[in-house]
């Protein structure tokens, strides 16, 4: 991938939307991730904002976001998003996966209060499937199997605001579903496809942008 300077959300957008795939932390395939090619003063500058308060902007402007390489967080473009929900829930929908009793009660809750809300931040979801003090436990590892199998992904970041509307503190995630953010007809839309032969599409696709990595590099950080 030809070197690229992460300084802008918009300058994230134009290189999700270029590769289709992009991590946000720095991992096996080097150069693949926007920690590696933003300005290291951008991180946790006080003065200017930087990848953290970018997420929003960049989620908004119409890219998935989620917990989707190897369980990190990463973005996702509209035009390959398709064939990674087929490749990674494996031909089924939600209703299927419960249907044929292979997703866990917990997953199931936390999918349906998503749905039901159609967007809705954490600490409300926590609320809504009682994941407090006394009550269920284990709530990041189930909201992650949900993002890491794209049934739910992360929709917007929401800032709290003092007395006179100011911003503080770090965005809180709100949470959605690909068939929400991006429509139903978008996201089935590779249905029709073979899991494996989407796999193997989108590794062919990172080969071609990133010849000289690993494969198996690259295959790991799509699996599930």
């Amino acid at each position: 991938m030809k070197d690229v300077l992460l300084n802008s959300p918009s300058a994230i957008v134009s290189l999700v939307n270029e590769i289709g795939f992009l991590p946000f932390f720095a991992n096996s395939v080097q150069g693949f991730s926007v920690e590696e090619h933003t300005p290291s003063e951008l991180w946790f500058s006080d003065s200017a904002d930087g990848p953290w308060e970018w997420k929003g902007p960049v989620i908004r402007s119409g890219c998935m976001y989620g917990k989707f390489f190897r369980n990190k967080a990463g973005f996702v473009s509209k035009e390959w998003f398709a064939h990674f929900a087929n490749y990674r829930r494996n031909g089924y929908d939600f209703d299927s996966r419960c249907d044929e009793g292979i997703t866990p009660h917990k997953d199931a809750e936390v999918f349906f209060a998503v749905q039901n809300q159609g967007k809705v931040l954490s600490k409300r979801l926590k609320q809504l499937t009682n994941y407090r003090k006394g009550g269920n436990v284990g709530f990041e590892t189930v909201i992650m199997r949900l993002q890491m199998q794209t049934y739910v992904n992360i929709s917007d970041f929401v800032y709290m605001t003092d007395k006179s509307g100011k911003q503080y503190g770090w965005g809180v995630a709100e949470y959605s579903t690909p068939e929400m953010s991006l429509g139903y007809d978008l996201v089935s839309s590779a249905y029709d496809v073979d899991p494996q032969q989407s796999f193997c599409l989108i590794l062919r696709h990172l080969q071609d942008v990133f010849p000289s990595a690993d494969p198996s590099a690259l295959a790991n950080l799509l699996s599930i």
